[in-house]
């Protein structure tokens, strides 16, 4: 797929839902997760690459760049909205990829009615959003294995260690 084709997936939840829609009535495994995805790093491609394994069309919904200021301070995120959905738009394992507003993906799930709902390892099952609705419809909620050692704070905080060192030289 080149590059023009990949932007054709970042799509609003409107459209997104009419092509979700056209994917299972072909039979397809929806595949949803969500998250800021501010900093891509090794363990994001490995969890959307086992999310992927997991059905036939992955969404990866972005939390919007207010969502984010909210959930994790005033300054993220790092990079802006247009350029994280560009950027998670990039992985080949992405079938769709689209923002919400909110703190949560609740009322985007409630959208979409993915087969499969899927969040990382720091995250049980019964604490992900939008489980209630996934397994109402019977679907299944999973956790998957987070890798360890890879988190955009912590990149933040070496970072700033980093810079800390060298202004002391």
């Amino acid at each position: 797929m080149d590059y023009s084709q990949r932007m054709a997936q970042i799509l609003p939840p409107s459209a997104l839902a009419r092509r979700i829609a056209r994917a299972r009535r072909r039979g397809e495994r929806i595949v949803f997760t969500n998250g800021c995805f501010d900093l891509i790093h090794p363990g994001h491609v490995r969890y959307l690459r086992a999310a992927k394994r997991l059905g036939d069309v992955l969404v990866v919904a972005l939390n919007s760049d207010s969502s984010v200021r909210r959930l994790k301070g005033s300054g993220r995120p790092l990079v802006a909205e247009r350029d994280r959905c560009e950027v998670v738009a990039a992985l080949e394992m992405v079938d769709y990829v689209t923002l919400f507003p909110e703190d949560t993906p609740y009322r985007l799930i409630a959208r979409l009615q993915p087969d499969v709902l899927v969040k990382g390892g720091d995250w049980k099952p019964a604490q992900i959003v939008g489980a209630d609705l996934v397994l109402g419809r019977g679907g299944s909620v999973r956790s998957l294995r987070f890798a360890r050692g890879y988190s955009t704070t912590n990149l933040l905080k070496k970072a700033q260690r980093q810079a800390a060192r060298e202004g002391a030289e």
